[in-house]
């Protein structure tokens, strides 16, 4: 991967998918809800690639016959059973921890926009150490407006002062790249994210995909070499 002259200034991460591997937490406590109703658990492969698509996605796969009233109590049952144990397996993905550390110590901020509701994205990024690291957090629930909208990466690049021109936004979704795109920012994808069988990423106008979350270093000018060989 060839990183482009242009200097960047700061990185966003969307944060199922990309910034943090939710799928364990996410996949238990669906199950847990069909087992409240009776029902078999679902192989962990077949949810996991529905996490980036949020609670009405991964409710959906669990209960596909569900609809209204039923399927709304659904979901919220399924929220309240996640929200009491978000974080017991959920770990920032493999190469992540040498990233953020690379970028403090260059002095380039780094923040989260999420689709996810802030009730679950702040206790879930305290828990895991990361919301005192975070330049800026914009979740789901922040504005009117959510992605695909440009609108929240718009103002979380202006909580940290920095040019949308000048920002990196890396997502495992189209919605992310789409609104990296249209806020202008340089989309990059999250290969290593919640891709599934039915997403078309060669289609995607991301600028370029990174298999391992260090392979962003080099997009801000800083030796890939200083992650690559990292536990992270």
């Amino acid at each position: 991967m060839n990183a482009p002259q242009r200097q960047r200034r700061a990185a966003l991460f969307d944060l199922d998918g990309t910034l943090l591997d939710t799928a364990p937490d996410m996949a238990a406590a669906l199950n847990s809800l069909r087992a409240e109703e009776s029902l078999a658990a679902l192989d962990f492969a077949e949810i996991r690639c529905q996490v980036s698509h949020g609670s009405n996605a991964v409710v959906r796969l669990g209960f596909p016959d569900a609809a209204g009233e039923e399927f709304e109590a659904l979901r919220v049952r399924f929220l309240a059973i996640y929200r009491l144990d978000l974080a017991s397996r959920t770990r920032a993905f493999p190469g992540f921890e040498t990233t953020l550390t690379a970028l403090e110590s260059a002095g380039i901020p780094w923040g989260v926009v999420t689709n996810k509701p802030g009730w679950l994205t702040d206790p879930l990024l305290a828990a895991l150490g990361l919301a005192g690291r975070a330049g800026c957090v914009v979740s789901g629930d922040s504005l009117p407006e959510r992605k695909p909208h440009p609108r929240p990466l718009l103002v979380a690049a202006g909580l940290l002062g920095i040019d949308p021109a000048e920002c990196i936004y890396v997502g495992d979704a189209r919605r992310d790249i789409d609104a990296a795109l249209a806020a202008g920012m340089l989309p990059l994808g999250a290969r290593f994210g919640y891709l599934g069988p039915a997403d078309d990423p060669a289609s995607w106008p991301a600028a370029a995909w990174l298999d391992d979350p260090r392979e962003l270093l080099p997009w801000f000018g800083l030796a890939a070499d200083s992650g690559l060989t990292g536990h992270g």
